[in-house]
This record gives C-alpha cells, structure tokens and sequence, in this order.
C-alpha cells in the first residue's frame, strides 16, 4: 500500500480479519465447506452447449469420421459428467454446518443422482432447443439461417443457458443453476430465473434488458422483445415466496420492447399482443392488443 507503509498495510489487514470474525456471517464463507467454482460452472455451461451443438461450440468437427465423433462426444460427455458431479456436490455439501471439511456421503450420492439424471435429459432437451432455434428463424426475417442463431443471437445463448439450468434446479440442485443464469445474465443481459416455466419454440428477439422472474409461467410459441420485464407487482419481507408473484403468458403471445407485465395474477391470453413500452398489471384477453394510448400534440399555429 503507498502511503501507508507495512504498519498501514497491518491495520489494514487485521481490521478486515477483524471484521470476519465479528460481522455478519452472510459476508464470509470461511471455515465452511468449500462452495461451487463460478470458473467451473462456466465450463459446465460450455460443455453442454458442445453437446448440443457440436461443431460450432468447442472445437471444429470438420472431416471426422463416425468414430471420432463418437470419441468426442464421449470425451465430452466424461468431463462434463466429472465437472458437473463436484460442483452440484458443492452447491448441496457447502451451506451445511461451518467449522469443518468433513465429506457429506449423503451429498456425494446426491450430486451422482442429479449428474446421472441430467446427462440423460441432454437429447430430449437438445429436441426442445432445436424448436427454440427454428422459432428464431421463423421470427427474425434478418436472420440469414440456424447457423447465425447458434452463432451469434444473445437470446438463443440465453434460452439454451435457461433450459440448462432449469433442468438441474427441476433434478434439485442448489445454487448452480442460479449461478447459471447469472452467467447468461452477465453475458448478454438477458435475466431469466432457472424457476420459470417456459414452453416449446421460445424466441427472444435482441434480448437486451429482458428481466423472466421465477414464477413466471410462458406457453408455447411465445415471441417477445428487447427490455421487456415479466415481474413481480409488489415485494416486500412479508411476501410468500412460495406464492406465485409473476405472470403467466399463454401461446403465441407478442410482447414488444419495453413492456412491463407484472403481477402473479395476471394472464395475457393466447394469441395476445403486448406492445411497446405498455404498463400491464391486469389481466389481457385472448387476442386482444394493448398499446399505449397516443394523444396528438395540438399545432401552434
């Protein structure tokens, strides 16, 4: 530290260890089980997405023949299997009783069931992501083909992520899939909770600023847009969190950029659509539009 010296640096130093050992213990995790590595759920996101979409995620894939690609996918398959066991071990093992580093067999158990599980849900979800792709190619007119969607749309990235980490929080993993999302999240602003219930062939157009809250409830064929926050209508320390706070959205509902649709009773019916900027806070009936009302501006003569 310039300025301060070593002495500086020591008060500096004992003041924080200090502060460990009085503060409150929500700001530490020190003598507790070890939690899960951020770096190594990021890896987990990656090798995933390998699987699902080989040759344009990981490494190219060009010219191999069906044995190499069996030893890749089998390669792949291994690590993710070994990576993603130890850190949902983590997550289940790490808020259990400080003060010790004892191993949890219960846990162990635990993280080789969900690992199992979810490695074996991989073809059906990459099903579910392939109509999620097709749904971006059918609502984006600027998009050239599947292979710019894999590539380069935030939305697809996020949805993929979403599904992902939905599926483990579905098998009971702790923290992880939170942890998975929030990677998306800082990736491409796009902040969907691994909570939500969303349907089939999902297309989230541009994507930045869009907020999806832990209850919300999507149906199939569901479009919406940049800026466009599914919420909560009111939280304070004595809501349930057990009750459903935001809204559901049935099939192929349009929401355009900006709108804000908030509230666990609320329900934009199917075929609906939302338009920009709109402040929704009550129920929307099948079909109908919504759009902020435009008054005109009198002319000065």
């Amino acid at each position: 530290m310039s300025g301060g010296g070593d002495g500086g640096r020591d008060d500096l130093v004992e003041q924080l260890v200090q502060s460990y050992k009085t503060g409150s213990e929500a700001m530490q995790h020190v003598n507790a089980y070890e939690p899960p590595s951020m770096e190594m759920v990021a890896k987990i996101i990656e090798l995933s997405r390998s699987l699902l979409f080989p040759g344009f995620v990981g490494r190219s894939l060009a010219r191999v023949t069906d044995r190499e690609l069996r030893d890749f996918v089998s390669e792949r398959v291994d690590e993710l299997n070994r990576t993603l066991r130890r850190q949902v071990y983590r997550g289940l093992h790490h808020s259990l009783e400080r003060g010790g580093d004892q191993d949890c067999p219960t846990c162990s158990a635990r993280s080789e069931e969900i690992t199992r599980a979810f490695l074996a849900m991989l073809p059906a979800l990459r099903q579910t992501i392939a109509l999620d792709v097709e749904a971006a190619v059918k609502g984006d007119p600027a998009a050239s083909g599947s292979d710019e969607i894999i590539f380069c749309y935030p939305g697809l990235y996020a949805i993929t992520v979403y599904r992902l980490a939905s599926a483990l929080q579905r098998l009971g993993a702790k923290l992880i899939p939170r942890m998975m999302s929030e990677l998306a999240h800082e990736k491409h602003g796009i902040d969907i909770h691994p909570g939500a219930t969303i349907g089939q062939s999902f297309f989230i157009d541009h994507g930045t600023g869009v907020v999806i809250g832990e209850t919300t409830v999507i149906g199939d064929r569901v479009r919406i847009y940049q800026g466009v926050t599914l919420g909560a209508l009111s939280v304070n320390e004595h809501t349930d969190r057990t009750a459903k706070r935001h809204p559901t959205i049935e099939d192929d509902v349009v929401i355009y950029a900006g709108a804000t649709i908030l509230g666990g009773e609320t329900v934009v019916g199917r075929g609906a659509v939302i338009g920009g900027n709109c402040w929704v806070i009550s129920s929307v009936a099948p079909g109908q539009r919504v759009a902020v009302e435009r008054r005109a501006t009198p002319r000065t003569p």
